[in-house]
């Protein structure tokens, strides 16, 4: 299996017009009868035993950050009278630098991920309720800061400090065994145990930017760059390239081969969480998820040997979908522009490499009406502890119940990535319970249903019950 090179830091730009972090429902968290509600605290449970529509018993796909492809893509101020190609980037010369800059923060963050379950199932045993998952996962994650844009603009400065850039990513599937248990008529505690197969790994992380213009059109980059990938059966592909300014030539990542994919890591991981009664109306929890690590095999590197590399800057390429200039070719094309920018060479395997997988915590609080109680307000809190990619959020819901068998609620969150609404329905009758949802509603989109800002998710799933 061929892999371009963009997975380093191409993949970053394009993750923004990819409908990739919502691991987790979290509009779910206060629907009563919502099957899943245990994957956000497994002290959850369920009236009914059920078991998921294989692979379609609970599908979340997401991605969250502060900036989006509306501030990388405009319309082509050349079109029609002097070109063809209706979009284009930031980065063409014929649009202002106050314009194309205008969306970027000092750092540009975002997460896009996914969470399948491939099977699921939940029964009454222990006296409690407990449950069996396998589910795949997966997230990728990008750190940019300004500069860096300031830098592919090119806008008319001779030296840009660009500062740290980093991206990781990480795909694995998780076998889980969950049970949670009524210690009296307040409290209930839960937790859940989970083994975990990692299939892919990897991080590209950038140091100490800096570019200086040297002559005419190159620039001089330094800093210190590395890839590290972990994948079962990886290696890198590599050109040959001259030196500048003198006799020559050295090996040039631009790519990585795959010959067989399979499992490289085996790790653990554990949730913990809790539910207390305060009164009849009034109802906390809590909970510790996915506190674990996944120890890889390998740890494929590249690095920059040289510090200090020429370049000659980045440039704009026209976004259509037909024609010679496809997609797949632009997407080559910038490719090629940043494997030249990170100037990578191969340094082989370096060996195991033991890795997190982020924890994240929730707490919440719920209040019945007691005017109404089929109506309840939640107020839930939470954070992922990621390092550079952590994030805080919170989200007030109003959730109401207006028939036995259905439910679901609206909801409103503010946190790291700005503001965003939220919705669920429940759908629940005597043997069947489908759930349909977002976390982030699309508020703009591209004709081609591509989310124009970085806040984006859905969620479903379909089970069965008894």
């Amino acid at each position: 299996m061929k892999l371009n090179n963009k997975y380093i830091l191409s993949a970053v730009v394009l993750l923004i017009s990819a409908s990739t972090m919502a691991q987790e429902f979290n509009s779910g968290y206060f629907t009563s009868d919502f099957k899943n509600r245990h994957d956000l605290n497994p002290a959850f449970g369920n009236e009914q035993n059920y078991f998921s529509m294989p692979g379609m018993g609970n599908i979340n796909i997401g991605m969250t950050g502060n900036f989006g492809l509306e501030d990388v893509l405009f319309d082509n101020p050349l079109y029609p009278s002097r070109s063809s190609k209706k979009k284009t980037t930031f980065m063409n010369p014929n649009i202002s630098a106050a314009d194309a800059l205008s969306g970027f923060n000092s750092e540009n963050k975002i997460n896009g991920g996914y969470r399948i379950s491939l099977i699921s199932f939940g029964f009454n045993s222990f006296g409690g309720y407990s449950t069996f998952e396998l589910n795949v996962r997966g997230d990728v994650e990008a750190n940019l800061p300004y500069e860096l844009f300031e830098f592919a603009k090119n806008t008319g400065n001779k030296t840009y400090n660009i500062g740290d850039i980093n991206v990781q990513t990480k795909n694995f599937a998780e076998i889980a065994f969950g049970h949670s248990h009524q210690i009296n008529d307040k409290l209930r505690v839960g937790a859940k145990a989970k083994i975990l197969l990692g299939i892919a790994r990897g991080s590209f992380d950038f140091k100490n930017v800096k570019a200086d213009l040297a002559d005419g059109d190159q620039w001089t980059i330094s800093g210190d760059a590395q890839a590290s990938v972990s994948m079962s059966g990886i290696k890198y592909k590599s050109e040959s390239k001259d030196y500048k300014g003198k006799t020559g030539s050295y090996e040039h990542v631009t790519g990585v081969d795959v010959d067989k994919a399979g499992i490289d890591g085996m790790g653990l991981a554990l949730d913990l969480g809790a539910e207390y009664k305060i009164t009849e109306d009034i109802k906390v929890s809590a909970a510790l998820l996915d506190l674990g690590f996944i120890s890889w095999k390998n740890d494929v590197q590249a690095t920059n040997n040289s510090k200090s590399f020429s370049f000659k800057g980045f440039h704009d390429t026209s976004v259509t979908s037909d024609g010679n200039n496809t997609i797949d070719n632009q997407s080559d094309d910038y490719s090629d522009q940043i494997s030249d920018f990170v100037n990578l060479q191969d340094k082989g395997d370096k060996g195991s490499k033991t890795t997190g997988i982020g924890a994240t915590m929730n707490i919440g609080c719920e209040y019945v009406l007691p005017v109404y109680r089929p109506l309840s307000l939640g107020l839930l809190c939470s954070s992922r502890f990621n390092g550079d990619y952590s994030w805080t959020e919170g989200r007030l819901s109003a959730n109401i119940a207006p028939l036995k068998w259905i439910n679901g609620g609206v909801n409103l969150a503010i946190g790291t990535y700005g503001t965003s609404f939220g919705w669920i329905v429940n759908i629940h009758p005597s043997t069947v319970n489908l759930f349909v949802g977002m976390d982030h509603v699309v508020a703009k989109s591209s004709k081609e249903l591509i989310p124009l800002n970085s806040n984006a998710s859905v969620s479903m799933g379909l089970s069965f019950a008894w």
